[in-house]
């Protein structure tokens, strides 16, 4: 059996180990080890009765949930089976433009999604190494914010002859460098960025918002921060009619197996996307499920209590590791240099310890030397450095 490009395979895992996959410590998908929220559980218990109905095409109840939750009018909200299926109908709309920015190493599922539409990819990479420090009034000098790797965006993109310049965009002022060229092109970025942790400023991205004809922005990781440090661009959405946010429920609360996701978007387009997908994407527990998650304020501030040290516990024994050097990461997973092969790592922690870490093999610019491990309980979190340490000393 093959290892597939996501984390998360047990099936995989537990035939290399000989065990049973339930006998499998993953830190190779970033899941948070806290849910589901018992709330959650309770939710899709008292929907199993339903499930002899068809579920709500319209999924009402759970966009209103959503809505209240951040406070966007109905219409602005567009759940769907996971953030997956609606990253493949961006990656329709960003097909219909002249090309797509990523930022790289990129998650595998936007290749998949772009080169399902015959987009064509402009690749921007970002630096493994932090660039210097920065200040704001929230983060100090140990912040977890990052410069944008899109400066200057417009060196890649061919400049236009004057007269091809819409006459809307001299008038403002523009200069051909600026206006026209990325406007024909699209953004798509996760922010934090996967599989590095990085976090870029709300105020970073901004001005791209200007810039590119649609600029979609996956927010997986981002309510793994609380309200005083994410940075979402939630709030501006209703400015930017070329912008399109995606959120997953899947890692926050623990609910891969429901594949659950909703896109903020403007009316508009959420209406063109329903009209391309099947009916009935999102199912009556996963519906229920998600309106229990994001009510539970309780399970949201253990989950931002428990991150903060459960991270540094587990950054602070990687890097006392000969060979190993873990990057800063604003999410719940760190990305981790190793001088050694990482596939031999994953393969001797899976035989001698059933502990799964995720290789980086799907991401080419990262290979054998890299690897990516979730932030888990503080004891399962020590039972992997103790492995590692065990396995360098072979």
């Amino acid at each position: 059996m093959r290892q597939r490009a996501h984390g998360g395979n047990l099936a995989w895992a537990s035939a290399l180990a000989g065990c049973p996959p339930s006998a499998i410590v993953d830190f190779s998908a970033s899941i948070s080890p806290l849910g589901p929220p018992r709330s959650v559980l309770a939710a899709i218990e008292s929907e199993l009765a339903n499930l002899r109905h068809y579920p709500d095409p319209d999924y009402r109840e759970l966009r209103l949930a959503l809505c209240h939750f951040h406070q966007l009018p109905l219409e602005w909200i567009l759940p769907g089976n996971g953030s997956a299926e609606l990253l493949t109908l961006a990656g329709r709309e960003l097909a219909g433009l002249a090309a797509t920015v990523l930022i790289t190493p990129a998650f595998g599922d936007y290749y998949r999604s772009l080169s399902a539409y015959n987009a064509k990819v402009l690749e921007f990479p970002i630096s493994l190494e932090r660039q210097g420090k920065i200040s704001t009034p929230i983060h100090g000098e140990n912040s977890p914010l990052f410069p944008f790797p899109l400066n200057p965006i417009t060196e890649k993109f061919p400049t236009p002859k004057l007269a091809d310049i819409p006459q809307e965009a001299t008038d403002r002022g523009g200069s051909p460098a600026s206006v026209y060229p990325s406007k024909r092109h699209g953004l798509l970025l996760n922010n934090p960025h996967n599989p590095t942790g990085k976090l870029f400023s709300r105020e970073a991205i901004l001005p791209y918002l200007d810039e590119f004809g649609l600029v979609v922005v996956d927010e997986a990781f981002m309510d793994f921060l609380p309200a005083c440090e994410e940075q979402s661009l939630i709030g501006v959405v209703q400015k930017y009619p070329n912008l399109v946010i995606l959120r997953s429920l899947t890692k926050f609360y623990s609910l891969p197996g429901l594949r659950l996701g909703y896109a903020i978007a403007h009316p508009d387009r959420l209406q063109r996307w329903q009209s391309w997908r099947d009916p009935w994407p999102v199912n009556t527990l996963a519906q229920a499920a998600a309106i229990a998650a994001v009510s539970d304020r309780e399970f949201q501030q253990q989950t931002w209590a428990w991150l903060p040290p459960a991270r540094k516990q587990l950054f602070e024994g990687l890097a006392q590791i000969t060979g190993l050097q873990p990057c800063k990461s604003a999410a719940n997973f760190l990305l981790v240099s190793s001088q050694q092969s990482s596939c031999k790592l994953q393969e001797e922690l899976l035989k001698h310890h059933q502990i799964l870490i995720r290789d980086c093999l799907s991401f080419r610019e990262l290979g054998d030397r890299y690897f990516r491990v979730a932030v888990r309980l503080s004891s399962e979190n020590q039972r992997l450095l103790n492995a590692i340490a065990l396995v360098n000393n072979l």
